[in-house]
């Protein structure tokens, strides 16, 4: 079993930064054995993959709508992965969740189905 909690959420202005934290745990959990997504959940919405990395072969991906404004990285020594997040706009507000995939690469998101997840880190954009 891997336990995946979230945090660093919160309240931020238009234009602000955060930076989301993933860590994991288990019983012989080994970070670069897994790929780690973040995805989000806005209200009325579907939850959508957004970004993902594998420690083991430096292997990241994002949606277009984040690429150039979030950065996902990880710590292997720490089992934490990060989501660094500037030049927030409103439509980035929802809960963000981590969650964990026993494969080596990032995967499309509509290819996959994540075998962990956290329970989540609300993130709002709002002036």
């Amino acid at each position: 079993q891997v336990q995946l909690v979230e945090s660093g959420g919160g309240l931020v202005q238009p234009g602000g930064s955060l930076r989301l934290s993933c860590a994991a745990s288990g019983s012989a959990f080994a970070m670069d054995h897994y790929s780690i997504g973040w995805f989000r959940q806005a209200p009325g919405k579907e939850r959508e993959g957004i970004s993902c990395i594998n420690t083991r072969d430096s292997d990241t991906t994002y949606i277009d709508s984040v690429k150039g404004r979030f950065t996902i990285s990880g710590d292997s020594a720490k089992n934490t992965v990060y989501l660094q997040m500037n030049n927030l706009k409103p439509e980035d507000t929802g809960v963000y969740y981590c969650a964990a995939l026993h494969i080596i690469g990032c995967l499309p998101f509509s290819k996959v189905v994540y075998d962990y997840w956290g329970q989540g880190t609300q993130v709002t954009v709002s002036s």
